[in-house]
Formats: structure tokens, sequence, C-alpha cells
């Protein structure tokens, strides 16, 4: 696999585990058996990503724009250029943290003070992660480096490490060629006592253990996954240390297997968009594009522009192959 077919597979897993989650968002699996036994496709003739998707395309240009050099300045900026200060038109869809964002952005209010709202902890940092970790294949310190600037803006604390551990992860999958790996580097850029790595640790251990037993099931290694990190009665879903727990430990007790990694995450419920996203990015860095079913990768179309107006029309793709320059490819085939 070439470091394209690796990007390529990240970007396309994310889209594709956004879009496949979507209609579980915020469902409990007894909820999700309910309605539809269990998801194993998408559950709509539409299928279509959410502000994942969208922000990730968002942060992919802006990081394909400056690479290294970035600053939280230019990150700042694009947030005014692409988002606060357009107007709204049909934008929605948005997490909390993202609206918390923008109201403070559109008060003038500058970074990190504009990231100082309620939900500074969500997932939305983790779920706009994986460019930064293609970016910076093999180099997760940095990815992480990087994150933390695009995620000073609208996150602090557990929302921060959030996103460092999926940049991390992807990082190391772009270069790895076992699951292990990755978790250790997603573990290795945040601090050990923060409630991320707890989570993340908790989820990974859940899941090798399960997996390990010879009458284990597949809905039974969901429910210890599940059970060792999910914050029960808490009325909102989009916690990062419970997300990407979820994520990664649908990645661990799959080894990295693209359709069982994403359809595991969906099928836990909670933020199912999110979790299956960064899943599917990790597991199509791993694995690469090719790991993708054809038919969900066709599925995967140029963006609405739903929840970022400014964004329609971008594809996965096209930022995958912004952030793998032709220098890179050159080099591999030399």
């Amino acid at each position: 696999m070439t470091h394209r077919d690796r990007a390529r597979g990240a970007m396309l897993g994310l889209a594709v585990g956004d879009a496949l989650g979507a209609p579980a968002e915020n469902m409990k699996p007894s909820q999700i058996r309910e309605r539809w036994g269990r998801i194993e496709g998408f559950v709509s003739d539409d299928p279509a990503g959410t502000d994942d998707t969208e922000y990730a395309l968002f942060s992919g240009l802006l990081l394909a724009e400056h690479g290294e050099a970035l600053t939280v300045e230019d990150v700042e900026r694009a947030w005014h250029r692409d988002i606060a200060d357009r107007e709204e038109g049909a934008f929605k869809g948005a997490g909390f943290s993202e609206r918390g964002t923008l109201e403070n952005l559109r008060r003038g209010l500058a970074a990190p003070i504009s990231a100082q709202h309620r939900h500074a902890w969500s997932d939305g940092l983790a779920m706009r992660a994986a460019p930064f970790g293609v970016f910076a294949a093999g180099r997760p310190v940095e990815a992480a480096r990087l994150v933390a600037i695009d995620g000073t803006v609208s996150h602090d604390g557990e929302g921060i490490y959030g996103g460092q551990a999926v940049a991390a992860g992807v990082a190391a999958a772009m270069v790895s060629d076992h699951q292990d790996a990755v978790v250790q580097a997603a573990l290795s850029v945040i601090p050990e006592n923060s409630w991320t790595s707890r989570s993340l640790q908790r989820a990974v251990s859940a899941a090798r253990r399960a997996r390990r037993r010879p009458e284990a099931t597949r809905l039974g290694i969901e429910r210890e996954v599940r059970s060792s990190v999910v914050i029960g009665g808490y009325p909102w879903t989009d916690l990062a240390p419970e997300a990407v727990g979820l994520a990664f430990g649908a990645f661990t007790a799959t080894c990295g297997e693209f359709t069982a990694s994403v359809l595991m995450a969906v099928n836990m419920g909670r933020d199912a968009d999110t979790t299956a996203a960064v899943a599917g990015a990790l597991a199509g860095a791993l694995r690469g594009a090719r790991a993708i079913p054809d038919d969900w990768a066709d599925a995967i179309r140029p963006a609405r522009g739903t929840c970022l107006p400014s964004m329609t029309g971008r594809h996965v793709v096209e930022i995958a192959d912004h952030l793998t320059p032709d220098h890179t490819e050159a080099k591999e085939a030399s």
C-alpha cells in the first residue's frame, strides 16, 4: 500500500463511518436492534455525511494550505471566513461545541477564550482529527501538535486530548500493520491521568479480554466495550473520552478490520456517527482504501454543505490527495 492509498482509506473510512452511523446517532443498542435488528450497511436510500465529514473537510483544507506552519490565528481566520462570518442560510447539524464556538467568535472573542463554553470536552475535535494523522503519517507527536492548534479555537482539556489521540492513532496507522501500534501511539500523546486516556485504556482492555474468550459473540463484545466507558444516564452522547474510547474499542476488538470495526462502532449507539467515523479513519489508514467495500465507498459523494455550506462540492478523496503530495508517491516508488 502506498501512503496515498492509506490516506484515501482514512478519509473515505471517516466519511463511510459517519454516513453509516448517522441514523443511529443518540440511540441505545436496544433501540437499534428494535428498529433494524443489526445495522450491517446503509439503512438509508440516500446516505450522507454529517458535520463530522464536513468539519474534517474544513480542517483538511486548512492543513493542506498551511502545513506544519499552521497557527491558531490561521485557524481562527478560517472559522470566521468559512463559517462564522457567513450568512447562516441552510447551516444546521453542528454539535454543541461548534455552536458554542460560533457564538463566542461572533461576539468578538478570540482563541483560546472562544473555546470557553459548556461543551469544550466534546468529540467535535476528535471527529475532524483524521486529516492531521494523514498529513503527519508516521509522526504521531507532530499530528498531536497540529490538531491541538486546530482545537484551540473550539476545545479545551479532554476535548483536545480526544483529538490528539485520534490524530496520533491515524498517523501511526498510516505506517503500521498492527492495531496495537495504533493504540499505543494514541496513548503516548495524551496525559496518562486524563479521562480520555483512562477511557481509551478501559475500552481497549475490555475488547482484548472479550475477544479472547472462546464463547465470545459480537453482541457480547460490544456490551463489554460499551459498559467499560459509557456514562449511564448522562444526557449528552458527545463526550470525547466516551466516543474515543468506543471507537478504539471497536477498532481493537476487530483487529482493525475495516467493515467489522465500523459496524461494531455503529451498533454500540451513543454518538454513533462520530465513533464510527473515528473507527473508520483508523481502520482505513491501517488497511487502505481497498479494504472499504466498493458499494460503501461509491456511496460517498461530494459534500452537500448541509452543515458547512462553504464545503459544498468537496470530496474526502480530494482532501486525502491534497495531504499526500506527489513527491511522497515518487519517493515510495523509488
